[in-house]
């Protein structure tokens, strides 16, 4: 695969003298149309052998280009914040929004590649690892970015010379440590798995393009014109009608019955024995918080269900078992500016807690397969796909000991209504009830549906749905006390 990164390109003055002008100009052009019509965010990976120039490069973009709609990221190890949540975090709160360009430096890929190599992890948790980012890829270009790829590469022989001569310059020797070193003596072996690692997640989306690093000016006309000719091919193409792909239909449930339809809504509480086990169970939440070994979890809760289903008043039970300085309520509306200019998921990723630390949200990143399905505020091609970036967001968070608690919580049809008119008619409580909430229960039927399929492909043994018994209060506030208090001692092993 490096065959050809070794023949010794190079580009004389002449030629570098007659196309920067040029070159710079049409990047600087297409950046400038980029940012106006914010049509899509440029990602840019610059990856690649140590002192294959990757640095230089970098800075070189930003001297071409206007470096205020540049974001660089040059990541390297992991801050305290970092280490405690998901791998991914730390690229996902970094992604450049629309008509912006993101360049990274420090990779995704930087990380199982070398842990691959020191022999930290085996090749089958490397190709989990790459299988992973190859989603993570996808969904960017799902989302309409533009991945570039770049890998720069050098010989055995031209990297050890570039790192003596580095060594050798008292102006330079700060950049070679002990770790260049150490890599330089594994170079086949960084090889062979960089070899591995590329074939595998070239995709269609976002292939990489592989760069000599020998020749700066070979090096830095390549990377230049490669950047320029994608943008121009996407920014000068012509918006295509926007055409649902064929997708099969969703598969229906055995016997075609409905989960919601199986729930016994008649459940109750008296309120001696609600206040009982109200005390009981916040109680025993407030404890498992103080475990010692609460330290190396974090819990993130979940909340859908019907307007009116009693969402808010759950939350407050469980936030009144916790420390104030321990959690945070993150409801969700509509997406800001903000938010529309990012994938889908960012805003939930960003979210994330620490360690030690609760995330409860009310509603959540279901409303892409509900509310967006139902209302049409999506096309079906990109609801579809959101059930699996859904598990696969939350497999990320499991794998790095986050309990995720998932509540769906169900009223019948003649609750809903009585507690709308209740809610009109109570001062204090007639900011909860909205025309939407009006609109959503004429489709009814069309929610009931899309919960339903929800909870069938999104209801996994890892982060299974919790589906709660809503029309009488009490009786709901405790199961979801329970359910948290279990899968948090679950997770203790308690």
């Amino acid at each position: 695969m490096f065959e050809s990164a070794e023949l010794g390109h190079k580009i004389g003055k002449d030629v570098w003298k007659r196309d920067i002008p040029e070159l710079r100009e049409g990047l600087l052009d297409a950046q400038l149309d980029l940012l106006q019509s914010k049509k899509f965010p440029v990602v840019i990976l610059v990856a690649g052998v140590d002192c294959a120039g990757k640095g230089e490069t970098v800075n070189l973009l930003n001297e071409w280009m206007d470096p205020r709609h540049i974001e660089a990221h040059a990541l390297r190890d992991l801050t305290d914040e970092e280490l405690e949540r998901p791998h991914m975090y730390r690229y996902w709160r970094v992604l450049p929004p629309k008509g912006k360009i993101g360049i990274f430096v420090g990779t995704w890929y930087s990380g199982p590649l070398i842990e691959n190599v020191y022999g930290r992890i085996k090749n089958a948790e490397l190709d989990q690892a790459l299988e992973r980012i190859i989603r993570f890829e996808k969904m960017l270009c799902d989302e309409g970015a533009l991945v570039l790829k770049f890998w720069l590469h050098l010989s055995a022989d031209e990297q050890k010379k570039r790192l003596k001569k580095l060594e050798k310059d008292p102006k330079t020797r700060w950049r070679v440590s002990e770790k260049d070193w150490q890599h330089y003596k594994l170079y086949d072996k960084f090889r062979k798995v960089s070899e591995r690692m590329l074939r595998s997640t070239s995709t269609a989306e976002s292939p990489w393009v592989i760069v000599e690093g020998t020749d700066p000016r070979y090096r830095y006309l390549t990377i230049g014109k490669v950047i320029l000719n994608a943008l121009r091919q996407r920014l000068d193409a012509p918006e295509p009608p926007r055409h649902e792909e064929p997708i099969p239909p969703l598969l229906p449930s055995i016997d075609d019955l409905l989960i919601l339809r199986t729930l016994d809504l008649k459940k109750k509480l008296k309120q001696d024995t609600y206040e009982d086990e109200l005390e009981k169970y916040q109680g025993r939440l407030n404890l498992l918080t103080r475990d010692e070994d609460f330290k190396k979890i974090s819990v993130v809760i979940v909340f859908e269900g019907n307007d009116a289903a009693g969402k808010g008043g759950s939350i407050r039970r469980i936030t009144q078992a916790l420390d104030a300085r321990q959690y945070r309520i993150i409801p969700v509306a509509a997406p800001t500016e903000e938010e529309r200019a990012q994938p889908y998921m960012w805003r939930f990723w960003r979210n994330i807690p620490r360690k030690n630390r609760f995330a409860i949200f009310d509603r959540s990143w279901y409303g892409r397969v509900l509310v967006e399905r139902v209302e049409g505020f999506c096309p079906r091609s990109d609801w579809m796909r959101a059930y699996h970036e859904i598990n696969d967001f939350e497999e990320q968070m499991i794998r790095n000991r986050t309990v995720v608690v998932k509540f769906w919580l169900a009223i019948s049809q003649e609750e809903q209504l009585k507690r709308f008119k209740a809610r009109e008619k109570i001062g204090f409580k007639r900011f909860k009830i909205t025309n939407e909430d009006w609109r959503n229960r004429d489709k009814w039927g069309e929610y009931e549906l899309a919960v339903c399929d929800m909870i069938d492909r999104t209801s996994t043994e890892i982060a299974p749905w919790t589906l709660v018994e809503a029309n009488d209060k009490y009786y709901a506030r405790i199961k979801v006390l329970k359910t948290v208090c279990e899968r948090i001692e679950k997770a203790l092993g308690k």
